[in-house]
């Protein structure tokens, strides 16, 4: 299996993880705002050094993300940064990864 196959696989397991908890959020909530959803998320200490950890995972991806998109001419890149966000980093970063893999092929032949 190639590699390509690999990062698209671990990114459905992104969307489908997140996304798991997501919905249980918004089924079992009594407010499902998007700024309760991001105190939830600051309740804890635990939680906190999580959000801190994901924070600077996003910075470092898109650090790297975008200069690699620009000199590779991966069409579409910027989709990723809004999708980061909409819908995690767990689905993003290995869609991107995908993404390099698949134009790097087409360049190599």
């Amino acid at each position: 299996m190639k590699i390509k196959y690999g990062y698209l696989l671990l990114a459905v397991l992104g969307i489908s993880w997140t996304w798991y908890y997501n919905i249980q959020f918004f089924q079992t909530a009594e407010d499902t705002s998007l700024s309760n959803f991001i105190d939830q998320c600051l309740t804890t200490l635990p939680a906190k050094s999580v959000g801190a950890d994901i924070t600077v995972v996003c910075l470092t991806f898109f650090a790297w993300m975008i200069p690699e998109s620009l000199r590779l001419k991966i069409k579409f890149w910027w989709a990723l940064i809004p999708l980061t966000f909409m819908i995690a980093i767990a689905f993003t970063f290995p869609l991107f990864l995908y993404l390099r893999e698949r134009r790097l092929e087409q360049i190599n032949g």
